[in-house]
C-alpha cells in the first residue's frame, strides 16, 4: 500500500473532478482506479466497498469513503482548506454549496438530448451570469482580500476556480462583466500546487464529450 489516496471512478470529470482538483491544491499526489466496465462497478458492489452502492469512492486513511461532499469536507480539513473557526466554515461551505448547484448544470450538459441543448447551455449561461457570478464579484468586493474567506487559501477558492475554468470552455468570453472574478481565476491560477494541475499531462479531466456518455451509461445504467 503506498499511502496515497486511490480515487475509484470513470476516468472523467462528473463528482470525482472537485475531489481531484481538492487533493491537488493540497499538494497530495493520488492514485486513480478506473471503471472502464459495468463489471468493475459491480465488483465494488458486491466486495462491499460502497457504502451507497455508487461512486465517487476515495480510500485514504484506511478508509473507503463515499458521497462527495463528505470526501470534499474530509480532505479540506485534513489540509487545511477549511478555515479557521466555525463562521469561516459555515462561509465556505455556503461558497462551495452554490458552486456545487453550478457544477450540475455543467456536468448534465453532455447528457441533454439534441433537442434540449440549446436551452440547457442558456440556462447555465443565465445562471451563471446573473445568479452565481455577481454573488462572487459582490463578496471579493466586499471582502477585499485576496481568497473568498478570511485572508486564507481554502477550498472555496479552489472549487470557485474550477467552475470559472469550466464556464469558460463553455463560453470564453462568459467572465467579461467580472474583473474581480477574472483577477480572482488568475491569482488562483498561479498557486504552486494549482499551476501543476493546469499544466498538461497531470491528473485534470478534460470536458465530457457526447461521444463519451454511452460508454458511461453502460457502466452506470
Amino acid at each position: 500500500m503506498s499511502g496515497k489516496p486511490k480515487l475509484h471512478y470513470f476516468n472523467g470529470r462528473g463528482r470525482m473532478e472537485s475531489i481531484r482538483w481538492l487533493l491537488a491544491a493540497a499538494g497530495v499526489e493520488f492514485e486513480e482506479c478506473f471503471l472502464e466496465t459495468k463489471d468493475d462497478l459491480t465488483k465494488l458492489q458486491k466486495d462491499g466497498s460502497l457504502l451507497f452502492q455508487q461512486v465517487p469512492m476515495v480510500e485514504i486513511d484506511g478508509m473507503k469513503m463515499v458521497q462527495s461532499r463528505a470526501i470534499g469536507n474530509y480532505i479540506a480539513t485534513k489540509y487545511n482548506l477549511y478555515g479557521k473557526d466555525l463562521k469561516e466554515r459555515a462561509l465556505i461551505d455556503m461558497y462551495v454549496e452554490a458552486v456545487i448547484d453550478l457544477n450540475e448544470l455543467f456536468m448534465t450538459h453532455a447528457f441533454q438530448p439534441a433537442d434540449k441543448k440549446q436551452q440547457h447551455f442558456a440556462t447555465i449561461v443565465d445562471k451563471a451570469t446573473n445568479r452565481y457570478f455577481p454573488v462572487y464579484e459582490k463578496v471579493l468586493k466586499d471582502h477585499g482580500q485576496d481568497f473568498l474567506v478570511g485572508n486564507q487559501f481554502s477550498r472555496a477558492d479552489v472549487q470557485l476556480l474550477e467552475t470559472l475554468l469550466m464556464a469558460e470552455e463553455c463560453k470564453p468570453d462568459i467572465l467579461a462583466k467580472f474583473p474581480l472574478l477574472q483577477s480572482f481565476k488568475a491569482r488562483i491560477s498561479n498557486i504552486p500546487t494549482i499551476k501543476k494541475f493546469l499544466q498538461p499531462g497531470s491528473q485534470r479531466k478534460p470536458p465530457l464529450q457526447e461521444k463519451d456518455v454511452p460508454k458511461l451509461m453502460k457502466i452506470f445504467h
